[in-house]
Parts: C-alpha cells; structure tokens; sequence
C-alpha cells in the first residue's frame, strides 16, 4: 500500500471515530464559572449544617446589602481585567467622589435631589478613571504602576485638602435613599430583615456592563485588545478609545459605588474602602477573569463576589476567626489558579 493510501485510509477512520466526549479541562475552559459555583455550594452545605440558621432570606438580604459595593467594583474591575490591564485605583475613586460630594452638596445644597448627586458621583468617577486611562496611553505605562500612582495621588488629594473626619450630616436624599426598603420582613426570632434599594444598582450594574462586553463593539475592542493589542490594532480598534472607555467606565462605577456607600451607611468617612482592592480583585479572578486579558464573565465575576462576601461575612457564624478569612480566599485562589492553568494546557 502507497503511502497516499495509507494516509487516506487513516483521515478516513478518523472520520468515521465519534467525536469524545468533552474531558473535565475543557469543560472547565469553556465555563470556568462552575468551579466557583461550587465552592459556593460547599461553602453554604458546610454553613447550614453547622449553623440551620444560616439558611433564611434575612442572611441573603445581608449578603447583598454587603455585596452590592463589591459588586459594582468588581464589575469596573473585570472590564480592565478583559482588556489587559489592571486598575487598583478603584476605591479610593469611590472615597474621593462619595466624601467631596457629599461634603460640598450638603454645604451648598442639602436638599438636593439624590438622581443629581448620584450623577454627579458618575462623573466625577468617570473624570478620574479617564485619567488613569489617560496616563497609561500617553506614557505607554504598565496599569498597575501608573493606578497605583493614582491611588496615592487620589487619596492625598482627599486627606490633605478635603477632610479627614467623619461626616454624619449627610443630604437629606442621601439618608432618605439609603432607609428604602426593596423588601422588608420581620423574622420568626423578632429582627427586621430588609433589603435596601440599593441592590438594584448591582442588578442595574450586572446588566449594564453584560450588555457592553457581549452586545457592542466597544466590547469586543476589549476583548481582543486584552488577547493581543498588535492583533486588535490590525484589526482597526482604536486602542486610545478603548483605553479610556475601559478605565472610565470603571471610574463611573467606582463613583456610584461610593454614593451608595454613603446612602446605606448614612456617613462619609474619607477611611472606608480602603484596603478592599485585593479582595475585589480576587472576586474576579475567581470568576475566571485571567489576569493576563481577554477573559472573563459577568456571571463569573458575580459568583467571584458571591464567594468572597460569603467568607468574610459568614464563616464567622460558625466560628472560623475573621484573621483565617483570607487564609480561605488565598487557598481558594491557588486552587483556582492551578485548575484555570490546567485548563489551557488541556
């Protein structure tokens, strides 16, 4: 037999072989959601059996009371993630936007409608987050050199010549904002439980930002600037625009994020937020965000945040100590790592 034949008769049998089915790696590439998923199944199984209580709609309501911050920062986050870069300036944007403004509206204008001082946290966050994107294009910067620049900067700005005290006199729309309830009940051991309004900025968020990275062509800029910038550039995507679509989008909901901030905890101190940036960050990436670009979902950032709200709020309720929090979000992280890098070799 010609050694053409023998080719021919081999594609031939490899045609007619059925196709495998999908191993655990490629399942895992193609969803990587479902690792998180089920670290959170485990988590909640192993909390309701120590603790029954855990499992009533008072603890959901908790949870996304004290996600919804999170939620919007990790969202922010995730769009720089995808597009290559990295952005740990977040929350001091949210400090900086959420203290001036609710110090200047209050000096000015207490009675201010609370849509106009959202807005004005929405811009003001977009400005500084344009800057960063300004910065890392004009010096051809690594992000996370320049965003830590601007953490400093942005926090010296509010510390030396905004204020540093505590600020409970808040606007009149702020406080009245933040004691909505979406929903409110009283539970069978006599506690309010109420989910504020608030948790429709997460949805609002989550919708938002899903349609921007699926549905538009900004999206796919992202996308492909965060798998090659020399291939998105072939491709005709302006990387300038994309750069400041990107870091100002995150601005944007970083400003939210801190006027909301103010509205449920009825107080501005210029101290909040700091120190949560690796925790958003590793929501991400325990969503299945590779921190090299390219990648990532909004459901997955969502369960990243899930699982991270659950072990620094929850585990306490059955008696893990609040300094083995990070313990369990590091270990978390290094496992998920290993099976993500499994996954692009298998």
């Amino acid at each position: 037999m010609s050694m053409n034949q023998t080719m021919s008769t081999s594609n031939t049998v490899e045609a007619a072989r059925p196709a495998l089915p999908l191993n655990w790696r490629a399942k895992l590439a193609r969803n990587p959601e479902w690792f998180t998923a089920t670290l959170i199944v485990i988590t909640c199984a192993v909390v309701a059996a120590i603790n029954p209580r855990f499992l009533q709609w008072a603890t959901l309501f908790d949870l996304l009371h004290s996600a919804t911050t999170t939620s919007l920062f990790a969202l922010g986050t995730l769009v720089v993630l995808a597009s290559g870069g990295i952005d740990v300036s977040f929350t001091a944007i949210g400090a900086l936007t959420m203290y001036a403004i609710t110090k200047a509206v209050f000096a000015w204008w207490p009675d201010a409608p609370f849509a106009l001082i959202l807005l004005a946290g929405a811009v003001g966050g977009v400005v500084l987050g344009m800057l960063n994107g300004l910065f890392v294009h004009r010096l051809q910067a690594p992000s996370l050199i320049v965003t830590i620049g601007t953490q400093y900067l942005y926090r010296g700005v509010l510390l030396t010549f905004i204020g540093t005290t505590f600020f409970m006199n808040i606007p009149h729309s702020m406080d009245h904002f933040g004691r909505i309830p979406l929903i409110a009940y009283r539970t069978a051991d006599g506690l309010h439980a109420v989910l504020p309004a608030s948790a429709l900025a997460l949805v609002a968020g989550a919708v938002l930002t899903w349609w921007l990275l699926n549905r538009t062509m900004m999206g796919r800029g992202v996308y492909a600037m965060g798998g090659s910038t020399a291939i998105a550039e072939r491709l005709g995507f302006n990387l300038w625009s994309i750069r400041l679509f990107v870091f100002g989008y995150t601005g944007f909901l970083a400003g939210i994020a801190g006027i909301l901030h103010v509205s449920n905890n009825r107080l501005a101190n210029p101290f909040d937020l700091v120190g949560s940036e690796l925790d958003v960050i590793a929501a991400v990436i325990l969503g299945g965000a590779r921190i090299t670009g390219g990648s990532g979902t909004v459901l997955g950032t969502l369960l990243g945040v899930a699982l991270v709200t659950l072990i620094n709020n929850v585990l306490i309720l059955v008696g893990v100590p609040s300094t083995w929090q990070k313990v369990i979000v590091g270990a978390f992280i290094l496992v998920a790592g290993t099976l993500f890098a499994l996954r692009r070799r298998g």
